[in-house]
């Protein structure tokens, strides 16, 4: 049976024993590998999955595969661990949320952090699929998904928000232009812009349209950067 989700504490999870009895020039030697481990695992598990190669992953962070393994023993450690650390970072916009002006203006910082989370780490989508397989019954982010239903009420309430939708929609929508980062840089770029579209699409008809910010791709552009995404997985399948 799978143990539950571990909570993380102010986003970083405890050092190990071994890494605590070790002198302060080691455990700051130790907290730089496994920061590196990290940083390696997120941009191979958005390549390829959470069953990108351990091998690969201390291969890019420069260290050993028995470094790896002292700090992540299997690879659901590691998955575990990635899901802990963007679970807090999440939390940590709450209070950003909370501090807006209006219940629109709220519904704009969570969708907009949401999508530049998504979008600056392609590694989450197959980290959260995996944790749902490891633990179905964990619902660590039930309490933030209470809080931003309640936000999309007062928004409705205000008639800021459209009537007819929900906070599942937001959520929905946020993941889909977060999808951009998966896409490769050409296509990350216009998240913001395409997210704006999508606001104006949940505002009340009769609220005021903003400038979309940034500027569309022209059909060259678009063909460019579809090429090249083309190439690339081409040259990856080989």
């Amino acid at each position: 049976m799978t143990s539950p989700t571990r909570k993380p504490q102010d986003g970083v999870p405890a050092p190990s024993a071994p890494e605590r009895s070790l002198p302060p020039s080691r455990r700051r030697d130790a907290r730089l590998n496994r920061d590196r481990l990290i940083v390696s695992a997120r941009a191979l598990l958005a390549q390829n999955g959470v069953d990108a190669s351990l091998e690969a992953i201390a291969r890019q962070a420069e260290v050993g595969v028995a470094t790896l393994y002292r700090n992540f023993p299997t690879r659901d450690d590691l998955v575990r661990t990635l899901y802990d650390l963007s679970l807090a970072e999440l939390h940590a916009v709450r209070a950003e949320i909370e501090a807006a002006p209006t219940s629109w203006d709220a519904l704009v910082v969570y969708t907009e952090r949401v999508a530049e989370w998504l979008v600056a780490d392609p590694s989450l989508p197959p980290i959260l699929r995996r944790m749902a397989q490891l633990d179905p019954s964990a619902r660590p982010a039930a309490e933030f998904d209470g809080f931003i239903a309640s936000l999309v009420a007062r928004a409705k309430k205000d008639g800021t928000l459209r009537s007819d939708v929900d906070a599942v929609d937001l959520a929905v929508l946020v993941t889909m232009v977060g999808s951009l980062g998966s896409l490769g840089a050409g296509y990350a770029g216009q998240w913001r812009r395409q997210l704006s579209i999508v606001l104006d699409g949940l505002r009340a008809a009769d609220a005021p349209r903003p400038k979309l910010p940034g500027r569309p791709f022209n059909a060259r552009d678009y063909q460019a950067t579809v090429h090249g995404l083309t190439r690339r997985a081409a040259r990856a399948a080989r």
